[in-house]
Formats: structure tokens, C-alpha cells, sequence
């Protein structure tokens, strides 16, 4: 018994030392502990100042928004229904049975009835109304309200959203919030990603034990567990690096904005930050853009199918694409549709119309910044020196501007479809045609369309401004304009010299100008006839009969900034311009000697809608009346009879247009540039590598030009002449001769207006200038070459800046 007792406390002094140390460590393990925790604190601290800063404070770097132009209805509007319902889907309003909701219509035969959607525009908010117009062949007959918000004479659309301006790299978001958007869009986020987001405290332990599980076997981090409040820590605060240091950080952030912020809060954080797509360069956010970029129109509009396939999207926008990959997408929105009706969202009916509903995307998805990004260039140039960068990129600035979509689209398709036409006749190899094209309108200067290229939707370079080529022939008017100021010299009838002409040069060459067909026409030739057949000797000469400085300040009158040469060649288009400087120029012709600067942006508001900065028009009179309505007057002679005469293959033969082609030496480039009543026109066709693109200006520019003004209906010009001017009818009767004998027309054969030229055209003539010695319509003369009347030759119409020579008599 004794030893026993010995033994065990042998045992026990055995025992005493492993005791002792661990006695011994215990505290410093403590103090580790303790450490740890103090560490840990503070680093949960600095987590909690980060996460409180951010989210309390500016979330976001928001880029400026760019409106198009909004439509105006009212009685009286010449718009066809037609044309409204294509302006209403491009603007994503939707089609239904009854107009319950903001951006539906219903066709109900001979009317239109519109539920307009609410917009904060620049002079106050607008609020939906309800709608209907009447229409006959005139447009628009009737608007009347049929809501109870009282009678309105004219209403606005909402304007549609055309692109942003952000940095080079960077993210886009429009901000909505909670109390905004469908109450599907939020309920149906948390069942398919985050279906314990409202009970749980930022973290889900069970989510996180199952992607421990996964991770472990895959080694590898394979599966993230995250719920909603992780996936919007991680995009707002952190990156995409799959670490398991970073995804602990994320889960700490996770829980301290959970205990700070409510749900309500953080979900609406979730709906404007969550990453729906990439747009090029710019990254896409939120629901709010999500919506516009992929169904042209608000969040509030969706349909429960819309709604399942951007939630689908959420868990893999770049492998659900709608656009790149539709079958995928659909198998995935289909498969949120069945959670939504199991969750009870939708019944059985709504489920299986939802479910039979094709993608509905829209196919013309916004490239690089905008779906016009050679328009939102113009909208750049126009704001430099008015806002910093950084206000444009961060601030949320709205920008409206005067794009018509309308015009746009029809300017897009017909410089598309013509420079490939126009490719196939010559057998060219696709592509090889490039092309600018501007639309404005005469009253305001307003830039309704521009582009800028044939790859519209990515940005690049932009013909319409950045590309200088030489103008050619379109010089030519204001050659004519300069001499039309000098009305004791010139006039629509003076006879003009078309010999040959050599002129030598300060350098010691000689410049000798040839017209087109290598033919010359006389020491006679009137002046109406030689802009009509863009006679390049004849207008030469009267160039250097008023002054080369004369015409450089007429060129600058007339809006354009840049050096002109002052050399002979000027008078034939020796200088550079883009399409933008010739649609400035011939916009103050169109509006008879007017100037008013090109403008693309009307005004700009902060992100609330407070006014920041208007863009009013501006009017100078810088051409005299007179001069300014004679120009028109042989400009759309041109248009009638002479080298633009092609274009009434196209357009109603009743609108009097005018213009003037363009084509540079070697046939590099094509141009066409005139006006209506209310629209000008400019169209390029060349090439990149300045090689002959074997087109004149009538050729390869004018079809285009005629087409864009034929499919936005421009109106014809409206003849009214100014108080100065003085129309004359007279018969202008050309000598008979054999082709190619280079006679010109005898000028003296002007005879006033009488009982037997009842077809007399009217010339215009500044009041006081007259011509005197004019012979009366009932001479002998004037009967015979009535019975002698002949028609010049048509085919000289169509060949671009030239008269082949072929002088006929003609009466008209």
C-alpha cells in the first residue's frame, strides 16, 4: 500500500512541470488574443470609417446624360401617324389596348392615343398626361387631352436619351431609386440571388460553409456564397481579385454596412452600382441605364419579361448577353421566370405569356459612348471652355441638345445605302467609299443630324468635323454672292467671259483653268447660266473681276473661321473645309444672308434639373437681302436646270430646292451641298486615302443628298423677295448652234414679259439696277424663236460641274 502511494507521487512530480508550462504560456497566449482582438478592432474600425465615408457620401461619379431634341405635338404638326409611331418605338413607348400607363399608345385607325411619360426638362417638370390626335393628310388635325388635367394646345414628348459623357475608361449609371422602379425588380432580385436578405446580417454562414465545401475540393476558390450586401461591397469597394484574404475583408465590410445602413438602403445602392454589361469602353451599372441600353426605355416601363432577364443577367452579364448570345439569355430568363412564379409574382396566365415573349432587345445596341457618337462630338466641342471635364464625367449634367432622331436615322440609312449603290455600279470593293453627311435646320442653326462616317456606332474619326477636303465647285455661290453685292455690275443676265484664261501666278507659274467638258463658250455667257453649268472659266473670271479679298470676306461673312488662300484657284474651291464648315456657310445663304452659328446643344441643367447655362439663338444680318435672295434665285436654278437637276428623280418636282455640287480635281472628292425651305444639307463622298474616287459631285454626293431630303420631307423653298428686289419677267432666248462649236448665248435677246411669252420666267434684279434696252416679247424675233423653242440637252444635267458644249436654243 505504502509503494502505491510512493508511486503516485512520483507520478504527480512527473505531472508538475507540463502544468507549470502551460500555466506559464497561458498568458501569453491571452495576450495574443488580446492583441488579436485589439488588432482586429481597429482594423474593424478603419473598415467602418471606409465603408460609412463612401456610402454617405458622393456614391458615384455620375456622367453627363445627352437628350435628343423633344418632339412637339400640336394641331397643325406636318407629321403622318406613320412617322409618330416609328418616333414613338424608337423612344421605347409600347403598344397596348389601353394607354393605362406612362409610355404606351393604342392606333385606333384615323387617331393616336399617347400616355406621354413625366420629365424634368430644362424649364420645369412636365407631367404625364393622356392624349389623343387626329390626323389627315396634312398630319396632325387635332390634339386633345383625355385625362382629367385640363386642355392643352401642345405638348412634349419625353426627349430620348442619344449617350453620355464619361472619361476614356469609366462606368455609366443613371440613378433611380427604390420607390421608383417596379416592386417585381427588387422582390425578384432577393428570391433569385439573396433569398434571406432581409433576415440576414450581411453574411450568410450556411452560404459560406457550402463555398468553403466547393472551394476545398476544387482547391480553388470556385464559388462565392455571397449575398446581395457582399456582391455590393465587393463592387463598390473592392476588387474583383478572388483571395481568401480579400473575401473575409468583404464579409467584415459586409456585415458593418448591414449594422449601420437599412435593407431599403443597401438595396437601392445594389440597384444602381450591380454590373449588367459592357458598352465598348464603358461599363454599364445599374438597372436604370441597364433598361435604356437594352429596351430603350425607363426602368419604371418594364415588363415582368424584361424585368426575369436582367435579373437573370446578374449572376454573368458577359455569358447571358441578349445580344451575343440570345439562346443562352433566353434558357436563363425563362429559367427566372419559373422562380418568379413559384415565388408568386406571377400567376399562371401572366407566367406563360412572360415565358412565350421573345428577348425584346432592342437590335441597335449604343457603341463606345453613345448610339451618335459623331453627334455627342460636336456636343463636346460645343462645351469646352464652358465646363471642366470633370464636371461633364462626374457631375450628372444634362445636356439637351437638337438631334431629330428621325432626320438622323434617315441620314444614316440613305449614306449607307447609297455609297454601297453607287459601289456595286462601278464594281468597287465594299468599303472603299467613305461619306459625311449634316442636316440643320434654315431657322436657328439647329444640327439635326450628323454623320460622321460609315461605322457610325463606334467612336473614331469624324468626318463631318475633322475631315478637310477641298470644296471644289461649292465655292462657286459665293463667287456669285461677292459680284451680287455690286448690282451696278452684275446681274442674273450679264454676260460673263468663258475664254480661255491664263493667269501668272507670284511664284512663276501659270494657272489656267478649264471648264469640265474642255470647252469654252464664248465672251457672252450669262451669269445665271454659267453657276447653273458650274462653268469654271466663266466663274474665274468674274472672281478675279471682284477680288479674291472680296470673297474671303464674303466667306467669312457667311460663318466660316478658317485662312483662305488668296489665290486665283479660291474661286474654284482651292480651300479646306469640313462638311461642318460648309453646312455653316450655305445656312446663312438659306436663311438670306442671316447668320446664325450652327448649334447642337439648347441648354444644360444639373443632375435635379436646376438651369445651368442656355444656349440662345443668335442673329446677325451679314449679307444684304438683295444680294442674299439673287443667289438663291441661280442657286436653284442649278437645282432646276443645271448640274443638281438629278435630284428631282427623287424629290416632288413641285419643291423648288436649291444647291451646288462639288467636285475636286482628279475626282477625289464628290460633294452636294443645298436647302429647302426649313432643312440644308450637306453630303461628302470620297476616300480615307485621298485617291480619286471617280465620282463628280452629282454623281456620288447628290443621290445621297436627295434621298435624306426626300425621307425627312423638306419643305420646298417659299420665293418672297425682300423689298429691294425687283422680279422682272423676261423669255431668255440662247442663238441657235451646232454642238460643240463653243458659240455661247446672245445675251441681247432679253425680252420683257407680253401677251406672247406667257411662260416668262421672273428674274430678280436689286431695285434700280434693271437692266435698260430690254426688247419687247412681241418682235418678230421673239416669234420665231418660239416656234424654233428647244430644250438644252438634258444629259448635261447629270455630269457633274460641267456644260459638254452642247448649245441648243432654249426658251423658257
Amino acid at each position: 500500500m505504502a509503494r502505491r502511494t510512493s508511486s503516485n507521487k512520483r507520478s504527480a512530480k512527473r505531472g508538475r512541470p507540463r502544468r507549470g508550462f502551460f500555466r506559464r504560456l497561458l498568458p501569453y497566449v491571452l495576450l495574443l488574443i488580446c492583441a488579436g482582438a485589439a488588432a482586429l478592432a481597429l482594423y474593424m474600425m478603419h473598415l467602418d470609417g471606409e465603408v460609412r465615408t463612401k456610402f454617405e457620401g458622393t456614391r458615384w461619379k455620375l456622367p453627363a446624360k445627352v437628350y435628343a431634341s423633344p418632339l412637339e405635338l400640336y394641331a397643325g404638326l406636318d407629321m403622318s401617324k406613320d412617322a409618330l409611331e416609328k418616333r414613338l418605338q424608337r423612344q421605347g413607348y409600347r403598344e397596348a389596348n389601353s394607354i393605362d400607363g406612362q409610355g404606351t399608345y393604342d392606333d385606333a385607325g384615323s387617331s393616336l392615343s399617347i400616355h406621354t411619360r413625366a420629365f424634368q426638362f430644362w424649364d420645369g417638370k412636365q407631367p404625364d398626361r393622356e392624349i389623343r390626335l387626329g390626323f389627315d393628310r396634312n398630319g396632325v388635325a387635332s390634339l386633345k387631352s383625355v385625362d382629367d388635367k385640363g386642355d392643352l394646345a401642345l405638348i412634349r414628348l419625353d426627349p430620348m436619351l442619344i449617350g453620355s459623357i464619361y472619361p476614356a475608361k469609366g462606368s455609366d449609371r443613371i440613378l433611380v431609386k427604390l420607390g421608383e422602379v417596379p416592386p417585381m425588380l427588387p422582390a425578384g432580385l432577393i428570391t433569385v440571388e439573396d433569398r434571406h436578405f432581409m433576415t440576414n446580417w450581411g453574411v450568410s454562414p450556411r452560404g459560406i460553409l457550402r463555398a468553403a465545401i466547393a472551394d476545398i475540393r476544387a482547391g480553388a476558390i470556385v464559388q462565392g456564397g455571397s449575398t446581395l450586401t457582399q456582391q455590393l461591397v465587393k463592387n463598390f469597394y473592392l476588387s474583383n481579385q478572388q483571395t481568401i484574404t480579400r473575401k473575409a475583408k468583404e464579409a467584415l465590410m459586409a456585415i458593418l454596412l448591414d449594422a449601420h445602413y437599412s435593407k431599403d438602403e443597401i438595396l437601392e445602392a445594389y440597384l444602381n452600382e450591380v454590373y449588367l454589361g459592357q458598352d465598348g469602353s464603358r461599363a454599364i451599372h445599374g438597372f436604370g441605364l441597364a433598361s435604356y441600353f437594352y429596351f430603350q426605355k425607363p426602368v419604371q416601363e418594364l415588363q415582368p419579361n424584361e424585368i426575369a432577364l436582367l435579373v437573370a443577367m446578374v449572376k454573368g452579364p458577359s455569358y447571358y448577353d441578349p445580344r451575343r448570345y440570345p439562346k443562352r439569355a433566353l434558357a436563363r430568363r425563362n429559367l427566372v421566370l419559373d422562380m418568379f412564379h413559384n415565388a408568386g409574382f406571377l400567376d399562371d396566365s401572366a407566367w406563360q405569356k412572360a415565358k412565350n415573349t421573345d428577348l425584346g432587345v432592342t437590335s441597335n445596341a449604343a457603341h463606345g459612348n453613345t448610339q451618335y457618337p459623331a453627334f455627342i462630338d460636336l456636343v463636346r466641342k460645343q462645351l469646352q471652355g464652358q465646363y471642366k471635364n470633370s464636371d461633364l464625367t462626374e457631375e450628372g449634367l444634362r445636356v439637351f441638345t437638337t438631334l431629330d432622331p428621325g432626320v438622323q436615322s434617315a441620314a444614316e440609312k440613305e449614306v449607307d445605302d447609297g455609297l454601297a449603290r453607287v459601289e456595286k455600279q462601278r464594281g468597287m470593293k465594299s468599303g472603299t467609299l467613305e461619306s459625311a453627311a449634316i442636316v440643320t435646320s434654315v431657322e436657328g442653326g439647329n444640327v439635326l443630324a450628323l454623320v460622321g462616317g460609315r461605322d457610325r456606332g463606334f467612336a473614331g474619326f469624324n468626318r463631318a468635323l475633322d475631315a478637310q477636303r477641298q470644296i471644289g465647285s461649292l465655292m462657286k455661290p459665293v463667287d456669285y454672292l461677292t459680284a451680287m453685292k455690286s448690282p451696278d455690275k452684275y446681274n442674273p443676265i450679264t454676260p460673263l467671259d468663258d475664254t480661255p484664261l491664263s493667269v501668272k501666278l507670284a511664284n512663276g507659274q501659270t494657272w489656267s483653268p478649264q471648264n469640265y467638258s474642255r470647252q469654252n463658250h464664248g465672251p457672252a455667257v450669262p451669269t445665271y447660266y454659267a453657276l447653273e453649268h458650274s462653268l469654271n472659266v466663266a466663274s474665274s473670271r468674274l472672281a478675279l473681276s471682284v477680288g479674291i479679298p472680296n470673297i474671303i470676306d464674303t466667306l467669312h461673312d457667311l460663318g466660316y473661321e478658317g485662312d483662305a488662300p488668296a489665290v486665283p484657284s479660291l474661286a474654284l474651291g482651292s480651300v479646306s473645309m469640313s462638311p461642318l464648315d460648309v453646312a455653316q456657310m450655305y445656312n446663312t445663304i438659306a436663311t438670306g444672308g442671316y447668320y446664325t452659328p450652327l448649334r447642337a446643344i439648347k441648354d444644360v441643367t444639373t443632375r435635379d434639373g436646376k438651369p445651368l447655362n442656355r444656349y440662345p439663338l443668335k442673329i446677325h444680318q451679314v449679307v444684304d437681302p438683295g444680294p442674299a435672295y439673287i443667289t438663291q434665285w441661280l442657286m436653284e436654278r442649278v437645282a432646276r436646270h443645271g448640274t443638281g437637276a438629278g435630284m428631282y428623280r427623287v424629290i416632288d418636282r413641285d419643291k423648288q430646292m436649291a444647291g451646288k455640287t462639288g467636285t475636286t480635281n482628279d475626282l477625289r472628292d464628290a460633294w452636294f451641298a443645298g436647302f429647302g425651305g426649313n432643312r440644308v444639307g450637306v453630303v461628302w463622298v470620297g476616300r480615307d486615302d485621298n485617291q480619286s474616287a471617280k465620282l463628280t459631285g452629282a454623281t456620288g454626293a447628290l443621290p445621297i443628298w436627295s434621298r435624306i431630303m426626300a425621307d425627312i420631307d423638306a419643305r420646298g423653298i417659299m420665293n418672297t423677295p425682300p423689298d429691294s428686289v425687283a422680279e422682272v419677267p423676261l423669255q431668255l432666248v440662247f442663238n441657235p448652234s451646232e454642238p460643240n462649236d463653243g458659240a455661247g448665248p446672245n445675251p441681247q435677246a432679253l425680252f420683257n414679259h407680253g401677251q406672247n411669252c406667257p411662260d416668262a420666267t421672273p428674274v430678280p434684279f436689286i431695285k434700280g439696277f434693271v437692266p435698260q434696252g430690254l426688247l419687247s416679247c412681241d418682235t418678230d424675233l421673239m416669234r420665231l424663236n418660239a416656234q424654233q423653242g428647244q430644250q438644252s440637252n438634258p444629259r448635261n444635267r447629270e455630269n457633274g460641274d460641267e456644260d459638254r458644249g452642247n448649245w441648243f436654243q432654249r426658251i423658257f
